[in-house]
């Protein structure tokens, strides 16, 4: 058996990596992130995709990708990768495949799995080192069924779930170090917007084994309500403004990668979007905008606290 026999489904005619004709949102920024993230990884992996806005890419028995593609349950995925890695290990042992006929694994989920419904399988197959790359698109709420709050929500954003008053008076989960605290071999934060730094951090994951996270803000138009021509620029000012911090942690050590040099304030980028417009309208809210400020503010004082006692 060779990697071509175990491929589940077809493959959609396409003029480029991803076939054309998805059932997408327009300005989608899952979609550029997971673009140019297959641009670079190619076609020899096997994708684990949990429920979420991507499955909408493979509509069987179809598949946009060259390589493989297993869909799972949302809290499934890297329960699913595990089986897959040890499959193509016993293959190998076997020598039914080769090294070169080998694939790689990559769990590809939303924010809804990363944080919340898939997290304790994440847990598990860190600790038990499991060689994958998880690529998480973080559109900050179930976008596939109407954009209910998830764990990754913002503090103030509404939602389908959280239509009156402040909005989500939650906080958005720390992903990220939820992952170094399980000591992994690399995790970066991406955003489409910057496709240099992501080109660079997907090299740095490729080269290395074992659990690597590759987290993504993905602006989405129809959840955070804005033009879908916007999305880049969405993106670059969750940046320029602080609040989605472009960092990487390898040996040890979190790095930061792009330092905004002179920050923008957070308004700049929450009033572009219509979940965040109750903030502004019919009155501005200046406690709640101060608050998310000062938040913004304190990660980048620690920041460089901790760059200074280094």
């Amino acid at each position: 058996m060779n990697h071509r026999e175990y491929t589940s489904m077809r493959q959609l005619p396409s003029r480029h990596l991803l076939g054309t004709g998805t059932p997408m949102c327009a300005g989608c920024g899952a979609l550029q992130t997971l673009h140019q993230i297959y641009d670079l990884l190619g076609a020899k992996n096997v994708i684990i995709n949990a429920a979420g806005c991507m499955t909408l890419l493979a509509v069987y028995p179809y598949t946009p990708f060259r390589g493989s593609w297993l869909y799972t349950a949302m809290a499934s995925a890297p329960a699913g990768a595990q089986g897959v890695r040890d499959a193509l290990d016993i293959l190998k042992a076997r020598g039914s495949i080769s090294e070169e006929e080998d694939l790689s694994v990559m769990v590809l989920t939303g924010d809804g799995s990363a944080y919340g419904m898939g997290l304790s399988a994440t847990s598990g197959t860190m600790d038990r080192g499991l060689d994958f790359l998880y690529l998480c698109y973080d559109n900050e709420g179930y976008g596939n069924t109407g954009h209910q709050s998830s764990p990754a929500t913002p503090h103030g954003a509404r939602t389908a779930t959280s239509m009156r008053g402040l909005g989500y008076a939650g906080e958005k989960k720390d992903l990220f170090a939820i992952w170094v605290a399980h000591k992994p071999s690399y995790v970066a934060t991406v955003t489409g917007a910057y496709p240099l730094d992501l080109a660079r951090k997907v090299e740095q994951a490729r080269q290395l084994a074992g659990p690597r996270l590759i987290l993504s803000l993905a602006p989405c138009p129809t959840g955070w309500e804005y033009e879908p021509s916007e999305t880049v620029e969405i993106g670059k000012l969750a940046v320029t403004t602080g609040i989605w911090p472009l960092k990487e942690y390898r040996d040890g050590k979190v790095v930061h990668t792009r330092i905004p040099k002179q920050r923008l304030p957070v308004e700049e980028y929450l009033q572009r979007q219509g979940r965040f417009q109750h903030l502004f309208l019919p009155r501005r809210n200046e406690s709640a905008l101060a608050e998310i400020q000062a938040r913004v503010d304190r990660y980048w004082e620690e920041v460089r606290s901790s760059d200074n006692d280094t």
